[in-house]
C-alpha cells in the first residue's frame, strides 16, 4: 500500500508535542513518510532576509534547506526514522519497515515550484504525495482545525495551511489536519489505528478512514 504522508509542523520544534507526535507516528500500523516543517531554522531565514535583503528565490532555497535541518533533528529521535533524499531512498527505507524522513532539497532543486514564501512545507508535502502516488496527507499542526469551518479555503484564510497547498494538492489526495486535541486523544489510544485529526471537507461523523 502507498504510504501516508505526514507533515510534522515546525511549530512543534523544541516542544513536548514534537516527541508526542513521534510516539504516535512510530506506533502506526501502516507505512509513513514524514515531511518536516522548517521550524526555527526557517524563522531564521526570514530574519536574515529582513536584515540582508536577499531575494525570495534565495530565501525559498534556504527555507527548503531549513526543512532538511529539522528533518535531521527528527530522524535522530527514533530508531525507525531514517533520512531520505530521493525516491530510491524512500522506497528502500519503507521496504525495511523503516519510516523515511524526507529531506526535500535534492528532489525539489529543479522542480517546477514557485519560489516564494507562499510555498511552505504544507505545499511541499502535497507535492511529495503526487510524486509517490500517496492518496492521503496528514498535517500535524499546533492549532485545532475543529474550531474553524471545515473547508480548505477557510484553512488558507485563517493561516492554518499555506496559500499554495490547494494548487499542489492532487484531486485524489485526501487531506487531514490534526492539532493538539487530536494528539491528546491519540496518545491515550496507542497504537495509531486510524488517521488522526479532521478530514478536510467531510463532516466529522462521516469519517471512516483507518490504518491497515
Amino acid at each position: 500500500m502507498k504510504p501516508l504522508v505526514v507533515k510534522l509542523g515546525g511549530s512543534t520544534a523544541g516542544r513536548i508535542e514534537m516527541d508526542q507526535w513521534i510516539a504516535v507516528l512510530t506506533s502506526a500500523r501502516l507505512p509513513l513518510v514524514i515531511v518536516p516543517g522548517g521550524g526555527p531554522f526557517a524563522d531564521q531565514v526570514r530574519v536574515s532576509q529582513n536584515n540582508m535583503h536577499f531575494s525570495n528565490a534565495a530565501a525559498h532555497e534556504m527555507a527548503i534547506l531549513a526543512m532538511d535541518q529539522f528533518g535531521i533533528v527528527i530522524a535522530e529521535r527514533h530508531p525507525r526514522f531514517q533520512p531520505a533524499r530521493s525516491l530510491r531512498e524512500l522506497d528502500a527505507i519503507l521496504a525495511e519497515d523503516g519510516i523515511p524522513v524526507w529531506l526535500p532539497s535534492q528532489m525539489t532543486r529543479n522542480a517546477d515550484i514557485a519560489q516564494s514564501w507562499d510555498v511552505t512545507s504544507d505545499a511541499l508535502a502535497a507535492w511529495l504525495c503526487r510524486q509517490i502516488g500517496s492518496g492521503h496527507l496528514l498535517l500535524c499542526k499546533q492549532v485545532d482545525p475543529e474550531s474553524l469551518p471545515n473547508d480548505l479555503e477557510a484553512l488558507v484564510d485563517n493561516g492554518v495551511v499555506d496559500a499554495m497547498l490547494p494548487h499542489l494538492l492532487g484531486k485524489e489526495t485526501v487531506l487531514y489536519v490534526a492539532g493538539p486535541s487530536s494528539l491528546r486523544s491519540q496518545l491515550l489510544a496507542l497504537p495509531m489505528t486510524r488517521i488522526p485529526g479532521r478530514r478536510v471537507g467531510l463532516p466529522d461523523e462521516a469519517r471512516t478512514e483507518t490504518c491497515r
